[in-house]
C-alpha cells in the first residue's frame, strides 16, 4: 500500500483543515477570523487561491493570491540573488626566500588583481635544501607582503610553518 504523495509548498484551497482562519484579502487587509469556507468563497469570488500563509499560529493565516504568479516572483528573487552572489575564491601564491626584486613585484601584481577581484589570497614560502636553517629569512618576507598589502588586505591566519613551507592567508578588506 503506497502512501499518498507529499506536496512541497504551503496548503491551499481544500487542503487547508482548520475549520476557523484569519484570513488577509489580495490588498493585504486583514478581514478578520472567519471560518475556512467563508474565506474559499471569498477566494473563489475573486477568482484566485486561497493559500496558508502562518500555519502555526492559532487560527492560521490564510491569503487570497494568485500561486502561480506568487511562485513565479520567488523564483525570480532567488535567481536574482544567485546571480548577485559572489564566490570568494582562495588564490594561491609562490615565493622563495630568496626571491628577486623583479619577481617579489610580478607577485604582489598578481595579489593586487586577486584583492580587486575580491579573492583571498594564499601566500606559500617553500623551502628548500639548506634554506631550512634560515627559517627567519621567510618570516622576514612574509612580515613584508604583510606590510606592503596592511592598507587594502587584512591578515587571516598568521605565518605558521607546516614542513618546509611557511603559509599565510590575507583576505581583502
Amino acid at each position: 500500500m503506497q502512501a499518498p504523495p507529499v506536496k512541497d509548498g504551503p496548503r491551499m484551497n481544500q487542503d487547508i483543515r482548520a475549520p476557523r482562519v484569519l484570513l488577509i484579502d489580495q490588498n493585504g487587509e486583514k478581514q478578520g477570523v472567519m471560518p475556512t469556507s467563508s474565506a474559499l468563497e471569498a477566494a473563489e469570488e475573486a477568482g484566485m487561491d486561497l493559500v496558508e500563509i502562518v500555519s502555526t499560529s492559532e487560527p492560521p493565516v490564510v491569503k487570497i493570491l494568485d500561486y502561480g504568479k506568487h511562485r513565479f516572483q520567488e523564483q525570480k528573487k532567488k535567481a536574482e540573488q544567485r546571480k548577485r552572489q559572489k564566490v570568494v575564491e582562495l588564490k594561491e601564491i609562490k615565493l622563495r626566500p630568496n626571491i628577486d626584486t623583479h619577481d617579489y613585484e610580478v607577485k604582489t601584481k598578481a595579489m593586487h588583481r586577486f584583492f580587486d577581484e575580491g579573492d583571498k589570497v594564499k601566500v606559500t614560502l617553500r623551502f628548500r635544501g639548506r634554506e631550512m636553517a634560515h627559517p627567519e629569512l621567510g618570516m622576514k618576507l612574509l612580515n613584508k607582503v604583510q606590510a606592503d598589502f596592511d592598507e587594502i588586505a587584512k591578515v587571516e591566519f598568521s605565518p605558521k610553518m607546516e614542513g618546509r613551507q611557511m603559509i599565510m592567508i590575507l583576505a581583502p578588506r
